[in-house]
């Protein structure tokens, strides 16, 4: 499909550059195929009056890292010369995939010196080597410290990789520590939030408890690639980035309980939905899985798990919206964005949500 088909026009001023508090007073869109142009102004903590008894929300707990790091090159003869990366996958307990800025000038072999602006870690320095160069600015860094003790230093020099589109207007700050995380986050490796769970508090999920709605959990820690612009024409001719996910046996056995007993699932992010379809067999059966997906999803694909998806509100020309015009019919999410522009709603990270039906084939 051509990719203008996925393009909109958003105001500069409804992209959110902070969080509304309380998370869960933040709107949500309820859009149903069936009823294309009747949309349903709600908020998130009306979710407990949206979902019944047996329904299944599935959360993404990957936890992200500060993934943002600033350095300094060099190189014998060519000198010094600031440099920033955004570790996107680690590839081993010592490496790490990342995308590189100035990516041109950057060598195999170049020594990077990360903490240089002060921040540096309790061991002295976070060095690494660049071992190998791909495409796009993608680099693998092979780090002197490894396992833990890495973490810990990436941690303490790196900062919370806030999207471009936020990024671009403001610095990141301590509040962004904890308003860029879930509260349920306990798997280290993600370098993008799967922001629709961000709008869940304690106090909704016993409000979801006492109405019988269940809780599971995978794991998809969300790479930088997410944030990179579909640089193709053509859907058929771009790639998706690989990330890392899990679900356990635990989990597929409970949402395949829940489906055979007339349950909904609920996705809660575009990160669950694509590692469920990743995990699933063509029957719909959701298998125990780990490894790495790049599924790309786009209009005509047959969904085989979540009847409904929790979402916040995307790019234009980008894989995600791309993926709820799959989920829910182009020609609807267009009509939703539209509604969602012209009444006001938040978009991106920090913004507003959407409650989406699955439109059947």
């Amino acid at each position: 499909m051509r990719i203008d088909l996925f393009d909109f026009e958003l105001p500069e001023e409804r992209i959110a550059l902070r969080p509304i508090t309380p998370r869960e007073d933040a709107r949500l869109l309820v859009v149903q195929p069936e009823h294309p142009s009747a949309f349903a102004d709600r908020h998130v903590g009306d979710l407990p009056d949206l979902l019944e008894a047996g329904d299944a929300l599935v959360f993404n707990d990957t936890r992200v890292i500060p993934a943002q790091l600033e350095g300094i090159r060099h190189r014998d003869g060519a000198g010094s010369q600031q440099v920033s990366a955004t570790l996107h996958m680690r590839i081993a307990t010592d490496r790490w995939k990342a995308f590189a800025k100035p990516g041109k000038r950057i060598k195999v072999g170049d020594r990077i010196s990360f903490g240089h602006e002060g921040r540096v870690c309790l061991l002295g320095s976070l060095d690494a080597t660049v071992e190998e160069k791909g495409e796009g600015g993608e680099v693998t860094l092979r780090f002197d410290f490894h396992g833990p003790v890495l973490d810990e230093a990436i941690a303490t020099v790196g900062h919370i990789p806030l999207p471009p589109y936020i990024a671009s207007k403001r610095e990141d700050d301590e509040a962004d520590r904890s308003d860029y995380q879930t509260i349920y986050a306990r798997e280290e490796g993600a370098v993008a939030a799967p922001t629709a769970g961000l709008h869940f508090t304690e106090a909704l999920f016993e409000k979801l408890d006492r109405k019988g709605v269940e809780r599971h959990f995978v794991t998809l820690h969300v790479g930088a690639g997410t944030f990179l612009p579909v640089k193709a024409d053509d859907t058929d001719d771009h790639v998706m980035h690989q990330e890392l996910g899990y679900v356990s046996k635990r989990t597929a056995d409970a949402l395949n309980a829940v489906k055979a007993r007339g349950g909904r699932i609920v996705c809660v992010g575009t990160t669950s939905l694509r590692l469920l379809e990743s995990a699933a067999s063509e029957d719909g059966t959701i298998e125990p899985w780990s490894g790495a997906t790049g599924i790309f999803i786009t209009p005509g694909y047959r969904f085989r798990t979540a009847d409904m998806l929790i979402t916040n509100f995307h790019l234009p020309k980008s894989t995600l919206f791309m993926l709820v015009s799959a989920f829910s019919g182009l020609d609807t999410m267009r009509a939703a964005y539209g509604h969602a522009i012209d009444t006001g709603y938040r978009f991106y990270s920090y913004g507003d949500a959407s409650l989406l039906f699955r439109k059947d084939p």
